[in-house]
Parts: structure tokens; sequence; C-alpha cells
């Protein structure tokens, strides 16, 4: 990038309500600020995110966050040279409290307005954190999503394949309730898996017996609620080790997809002959370490470097945005007051729409 920018983030696309400034230059970027206010202590009654509760929240945090975030960053509305939000995909309460909190800042500061997809922003996230260059293959491994692209430009995406159903971190969440472990369920699950035999339930590995980089995970968190009730109807409950048994081929299964898979899209990615070959991770389930480790394997069989930007950059975080809108604002986008939030915004507008999309369109 030939200038240097300062670009204000703002993301309330599901349960962090976050703001950042970025600043980006000829020499990188870097994050001055990063301020993100969870919502887990909300929705942990209730087994998972409710969207009015985490609309209402975003609203009463996002003037906060953005005070926070300059103060912490050293600078005023004056040393910025735009504002970038998430305009989608997401829980639309909560994708709309950020996008009009962006746009009364745009307004009442003259400041250009970005309206950012939010998949766009994990996707650039190697950019932002190792100054990746194009083309890249991205694993886009989340709680909502879970698909490969092939990342060739700010808003060049490819999709590769991605799940028609639950994504990983959902099925991660959905398998730690059946189980009784606590809320967020990745890491819990993970927890338990390292406790667990990984080869004491036969568990199905599903789409790899059809080619292609799709995949799905919600017959595989079935498979589980039945061994579990198997057991259950057996003895009557589950052991400390039953549920560790679980957790570990779950996990395993995970993997095994995921690195099926990724040897499938790397295979492709390859084939545009790539100058510098790189597979990266972005996401919250990025933080799993035995995904990380296979993930890793392929990418060392394939001649590729990887990367996994650090964790608090993996989750949902402003900074992400804040720079994907420095890349669109090089680029000359700029947005009006009339930027729409949007529950579904697929990254690739030319690949046809994932199964199971809704009556809507593709969310992602």
């Amino acid at each position: 990038m030939n200038q240097t920018l300062t670009i204000l983030g703002l993301e309330s696309s599901c349960d962090d309500t976050a703001a950042a400034v970025v600043r980006v230059g000829p020499e990188g970027a870097a994050v001055l600020s990063s301020v993100v206010h969870g919502q887990t202590a909300l929705h942990e009654d209730f087994g998972g995110v409710v969207p009015e509760i985490a609309a209402r929240a975003h609203a009463e945090k996002l003037d906060s966050s953005v005070a926070a975030a300059l103060r912490e960053a050293g600078v005023g509305f004056d040393d910025l040279d735009a504002v970038a939000v998430t305009a989608g995909p997401g829980l639309i309460g909560g994708v709309l409290s950020g996008v009009m909190c962006a746009k009364g800042i745009a307004a009442g500061t003259g400041l250009p307005l970005i309206g950012v997809n939010h998949l766009a922003g994990h996707a650039l996230t190697p950019r932002l954190t190792d100054g990746a260059a194009f083309p890249y293959l991205m694993l886009l491994v989340s709680g909502g999503h879970c698909q490969f692209l092939i990342v060739r430009g700010p808003e060049d995406f490819s999709r590769l394949g991605g799940t028609i159903d639950d994504a990983p971190g959902e099925a991660f969440d959905k398998v730690a309730r059946l189980l009784g472990l606590p809320q967020p369920g990745g890491p819990a699950v993970e927890q338990e898996a390292a406790k667990g035999d990984a080869n004491r339930f036969n568990l199905p590995r599903p789409l790899l017996d059809r080619p292609g980089c799709d995949m799905s995970f919600s017959g595989l968190k079935t498979a589980v609620l039945r061994a579990r009730d198997a057991l259950v109807a057996q003895k009557g409950g589950l052991t400390h080790k039953d549920r560790a048994d679980l957790c570990a081929g779950f996990q395993t299964a995970v993997v095994d997809v995921l690195a099926e898979k990724t040897r499938r899209a790397m295979a492709l990615y390859r084939d545009e002959n790539p100058p510098e070959p790189l597979i990266a991770v972005a996401g919250g389930v990025a933080a799993n370490g035995a995904i990380r480790g296979a993930l890793e394997t392929v990418s060392s069989r394939h001649d590729a470097a990887f990367l996994a930007p650090p964790l608090r950059l993996c989750t949902d975080n402003a900074a992400m945005i804040a720079y994907a809108g420095a890349e669109l604002f090089a680029l000359g986008r700029r947005d009006g007051m009339d930027l729409a939030a949007r529950p579904r915004w697929p990254l690739d507008q030319n690949s046809p729409a994932m199964l199971g999309s809704g009556k809507k369109g593709a969310k992602a």
C-alpha cells in the first residue's frame, strides 16, 4: 500500500462487540488498539447466542467500545481516514447496530464509510498479521462458517467448498450441550478429548466418500447423540470416561474430515502455481490444537507455508474489519448512508449457493 491510512473498525455480527484502530502503510500494518466485549455470561443460561439479547448488548456497548479504542490508540476522529464496519453476514440485529453506529460516526465527522464483509475480514487477516502475498488458500473455520477460499485480492475470492449444514464450531457447541459441557463448546470438548480414547466409538467421517471439498457435520453430531443415548439406556447415565471418549472420537472425526478436505483444496490451489504457496486458517475453531496440528501436517506435505494468526485475531474482532476497510479504501471503495445490513453475503458471488442456505439465499 503506497499511502498510510488510519482506520476505525467496528464489528458486531454475532456475540462480540468490538472496535479497533489499525494503521496501514508501505511498511505494513499495525493494530493500534483492539477492544472486544464478549457476551458469554449473557447467553450461557440459554445454551447458545440469543439474537435479541446480543443486539441489545451491542447497542449498549458500541459507543463505549469506540471511545476505548480511540483512547487506547491515542487518536481522535480527526486522525482517522475512514470508518469501516461489518455490514454482514451475521445476526441482523447485531449487524444493524454496528452499521447504524458507523453511519452516525460518518455523518458526525465527515469520515468516509466502508461496509466490510465479515468473512473478508477473516480471509484478509493473514495480510494484516504477516503481509501474506496473494494468492493464498484460506480455511475459514468458525462457529457459523466453514469454507475453503482462494484469496486473490481484497475483493477476489473463489470458494472451493464449504459446509452444507453445521459449521464445525456449531457442531462443537451442540456436542458440548449434548454431553453437559459448558459453552462455548469448542474449548470444553477439546479439554475433555485430551483425556479420552478416540477409537472407542465408530463415528462417521461425512462426505469423505464423495469428491470435492464440501463438508457436513450435522450427521456426525447426530451420531454422537445416538451413542450418548445408547450409553444412557444401558447404564442409566454417562461416566466421566464415556464423556471423554465421546469428545475424543468426535474431535478426531472433525480433524480427519478437515485434513482430507484441506488436501483436496490444496491440490486445486496448487494448480494455480502460486509463487509462494501458503495455507492460512482463521476463525475461532482455529484455536483447536488438534485441528491446527493436522493442517500444519497437510501444508508441510504439500511444500506450503502454514499460517495461523494469533487467537485474538482469529476470533471475531474489529482489527480485521479495519484492515479490510483499509484495503478497500485504497481501491477507491466508499459507501453512502444507504449502506444496508445484510444477514447473508457470500464472498464468492459466482459460485452456486451452498445447500441449505434458505429462501433468502446463501449466507456465505
